[in-house]
C-alpha cells in the first residue's frame, strides 16, 4: 500500500472511532428526525387545508404538545397508583404462585424429589441473572438528569427540524457527488414515506391493542386494568419482545385471585397478537417496508446490546430505513448495474472471396503495323 492509502484507512478509522463514541447522539437525532418527519406531515396537511405555513407549523407542535401532555395527565397519575399497588401484588401473586405449585408436587415422582419449595430453587438458580438484571434497571433509572437532558435535545433538535428542514435537506444532499444528488434526494423521499408510514401504523397498532387488551382484562376481572392495558399498548412499539413481556404482569396479579385466570389471560393475550398479525398488521401495515421477522428480532437484539434501550426502541425505524439504502444504492445502482467486461466479439458473417488478380493489359501494336499495306504495293 502507499502512504496515501495508508493515510486514507487512518482516517477512515479516526471517523469510526468518533462515530462510535458519539453513538449515543446519533440515536438521539435520529429520534428527533423521526418525530419531525412526524410533525412535518401533519404541518403539511394542514396547509393542504388553507393554513399558511406558520400557522400550520404552530397548530400542529400545539395539538403535539397538548395531546402528550393530556395523556400524560390523565393516565400518568392513576397508572402511578396502579403501579405502587403492582408493586405490592406482584409478590403476593409469586407467594400464591408457589403454594399452587407446592400443592401439585405430589402428583410427581417421589424419588429424588428436592423438598425445599419449588420458587426457592427457581429463586436460588435464577438468583445472580435478577441481581444484574436490578442493578441494569437500576442504572437505566439512576441518572435522571441526563434523561431529562436527552429529552430536551430531542425536542429542541425536533422543533428546528420542523421549523426549517430544507436547509439541512440540502446540506446533507451536497455532502455526495453532484451527479448522484438527485437520486440521494429521492432516497430521502422513499426513506421519509416509510418513516411515516411505520408511525402511523405503530401508533394505530398501539391505541388498538391497548384499548383489546384492557378490554379482556375487565371482562376477566383482572385488577389493575388502565395500568396493564396502558403497558401493553406502549411496549407494542417494540415487536416480538415487547407483547412477550406485557403479558408478565396481568398474569402475575391474576394468580392472586385465581390460576386459572392467569391461563385465561394468557390465552386472551396470544388470541390478540394472533389477530393483530392476521387482520390489523396487513391492513395497517400495508405501505411499510417488509421485513422478515427473523431479521426484525436479531436487528432488536444487536441494537439493545451496543445502544441499550435507545437501541432497542429504534431498531425497527433504523432497519427500515437502512435496507432502503442498501435496496437503492448497493444493490440497485451498483450491483444490478454491474456487468463483467465482454470478450472481443469475433464477426460471424461469412468471409468474402478473394478478387482475382488483374490479367496485363495487351502491348500496344508498333507503328509499322499501324498502317496497312495496299494492294497494289504503293504507299
Amino acid at each position: 500500500m502507499t502512504f496515501g492509502q495508508w493515510i486514507g484507512l487512518l482516517v477512515l478509522g479516526v471517523c469510526l472511532y468518533i462515530l462510535w463514541e458519539i453513538r449515543q447522539v446519533l440515536l438521539l437525532v435520529f429520534l428527533a428526525v423521526v418525530l419531525a418527519t412526524a410533525l412535518n406531515c401533519l404541518q403539511l396537511r394542514l396547509q393542504r387545508w388553507g393554513l399558511q405555513r406558520g400557522r400550520a407549523i404552530a397548530l400542529s407542535l400545539s395539538l403535539t404538545f397538548l395531546t402528550v401532555f393530556g395523556l400524560f395527565w390523565i393516565i400518568i397519575p392513576p397508572f402511578l397508583q396502579e403501579a405502587q399497588q403492582l408493586g405490592v401484588l406482584i409478590p403476593k401473586g409469586l407467594g400464591r404462585a408457589e403454594a399452587w405449585l407446592n400443592g401439585m408436587a405430589h402428583l410427581l415422582p417421589g424419588e429424588g424429589f428436592d423438598d425445599r419449595p419449588i420458587i426457592n430453587r427457581l429463586m436460588t438458580q435464577l438468583g445472580p441473572f435478577l441481581e444484574q438484571i436490578f442493578n441494569n434497571f437500576f442504572a437505566l433509572f439512576s441518572n435522571t438528569l441526563a434523561v431529562l437532558l436527552n429529552t430536551l435535545l430531542v425536542l429542541v433538535l425536533t422543533v428546528m427540524l420542523v421549523l426549517d428542514p430544507q436547509p439541512y435537506r440540502r446540506g446533507f444532499i451536497r455532502l455526495f457527488p453532484a451527479f448522484y444528488r438527485s437520486r440521494i434526494d429521492t432516497i430521502l423521499t422513499e426513506s421519509e414515506q416509510a418513516l411515516l408510514a411505520w408511525l402511523v401504523g405503530t401508533g394505530l397498532n398501539m391505541v388498538v391493542i391497548g384499548l383489546l387488551s384492557g378490554l379482556v382484562l375487565a371482562l376477566l376481572g383482572v385488577r389493575l386494568v388502565l395500568a396493564n392495558a396502558f403497558l401493553a399498548g406502549l411496549l407494542e412499539a417494540i415487536p416480538n419482545i415487547g407483547p412477550t413481556l406485557s403479558v408478565i404482569p396481568p398474569m402475575i396479579i391474576a394468580v392472586i385471585d385465581d390460576p386459572w385466570r392467569a391461563v385465561a389471560v394468557l390465552i386472551a393475550y396470544i388470541v390478540i397478537q394472533q389477530l393483530e398479525q392476521y387482520l390489523l398488521v396487513p391492513v395497517v401495515m400495508a405501505k411499510q417496508v417488509a421485513l422478515l421477522p427473523a431479521v426484525t428480532l436479531v436487528s432488536q437484539i444487536v441494537f439493545a446490546v451496543f445502544f441499550g434501550f435507545l437501541g432497542l426502541l429504534l431498531a425497527l425505524p433504523l432497519v427500515i430505513v437502512g435496507q432502503i439504502w442498501f435496496t437503492e444504492i448497493v444493490l440497485k445502482d451498483i450491483l444490478d448495474r454491474w456487468q463483467p467486461n465482454p470478450p472481443p466479439e469475433v464477426s460471424t458473417a461469412p468471409a468474402l472471396p478473394l478478387p482475382l488478380p488483374t490479367p496485363p493489359a495487351a502491348a500496344a501494336p508498333a507503328a509499322s503495323d499501324a498502317i496497312p499495306e495496299d494492294d497494289s504495293g504503293e504507299q
